[in-house]
């Protein structure tokens, strides 16, 4: 049985750390002042905006005692991740979930925190949210769908989101647990304790900035290691400025995908609003959905 953590309310309070990549504090600031207009108050870390000169926000014995400070606090309701990059894989093992475990609360963010979601479903089954983190909130950077969908899943109002077709979709209904992510993180965390078990899930996969040769190798590796064998379902959100070598991969991110899925009977859709484009809807970690392909439209409804 999943583990909900307590939606939020009015006065409620929300961490921001960035346990990953460097971010300035000004990056924020829309975040910060948005979710003091939706009531609630706002704690924010030394690790964002820190004094760091290199890649990384802060040490990563300072990124620890910020985080795990926020996991055990009991007067923080959320924590909201600032950024991804690169930088959870460091500490992941290092954080202590017992008090976390007693007296959970949402984690939102995506990217790099695949990592942190996986863990903590794969472990704990508690479920988290996979969404927008504090830079989204300037709505240049994102829409105004992907910001409220965030509220709509803190303060427990069920989702439903729909996109349309896309020629490689396969059809079908389907509902399951809801898991995924970043399909860097998901490939490298098998293997450790923050793997995920997919049987009979509904499986959503997105990422950016890759070579597709190097995507075909990810999802070779999920299949190999059996977690792409009995999926309920696969969404594929945006696969965001891909690459090509010199020498053309020749084939397309989403034939490469169906490919790989291909002798599978699950239902798979393309191109759903999971994304690091403008379009990254959030969506909760290990809660039962309704996967709905038809031939005009793709649909998730929260069950």
């Amino acid at each position: 049985m999943i583990t909900i953590p307590p939606y939020l309310k009015k006065g409620s309070t929300i961490g921001i750390t960035c346990p990953s990549g460097y971010m300035p504090a000004a990056n924020a600031e829309s975040c910060i002042l948005t979710l003091q207009q939706w009531g609630y108050e706002v704690m924010v870390g030394k690790t964002l905006g820190s004094t760091s000169k290199n890649y990384f926000s802060a040490p990563d014995e300072d990124k620890i005692e910020e985080l795990q400070a926020m996991l055990d606090d009991k007067n923080i309701h959320a924590i909201l991740f600032g950024r991804g990059g690169y930088g959870m894989s460091r500490i992941i093992d290092q954080l202590d979930f017992k008090k976390f475990k007693k007296n959970p609360k949402w984690l939102i963010g995506f990217s790099d925190v695949t990592l942190m979601h996986s863990h903590v479903y794969a472990n704990y089954n508690i479920s988290s949210i996979h969404g927008s983190m504090a830079a989204a909130f300037n709505l240049k950077n994102n829409s105004p769908i992907c910001v409220d969908s965030i509220k709509n899943c803190i303060t427990g109002k069920k989702i439903k989101y729909s996109c349309v077709s896309h020629p490689n979709n396969k059809q079908g209904t389907v509902t399951g647990k809801l898991v995924g992510g970043n399909l860097v993180l998901l490939s490298t965390a098998i293997g450790t304790t923050s793997a995920i078990d997919t049987k009979n899930k509904i499986l959503f996969i997105e990422d950016i900035g890759e070579y597709l040769y190097s995507v075909d190798r990810m999802l070779q590796q999920l299949k190999r290691s059996g977690k792409l064998k009995n999926l309920a379902g696969l969404i594929v959100g945006g696969f965001t400025d891909m690459k090509d070598t010199d020498r053309p991969f020749g084939k397309s991110i989403e034939d490469i995908i169906s490919d790989v899925v291909a002798n599978y009977n699950y239902p798979v859709c393309f191109n759903f609003p999971i994304s690091h484009g403008k379009e990254n809807v959030a969506v909760k970690i290990g809660v039962d959905y309704e996967l709905k392909i038809t031939k005009n439209k793709t649909t998730l409804k929260e069950l």
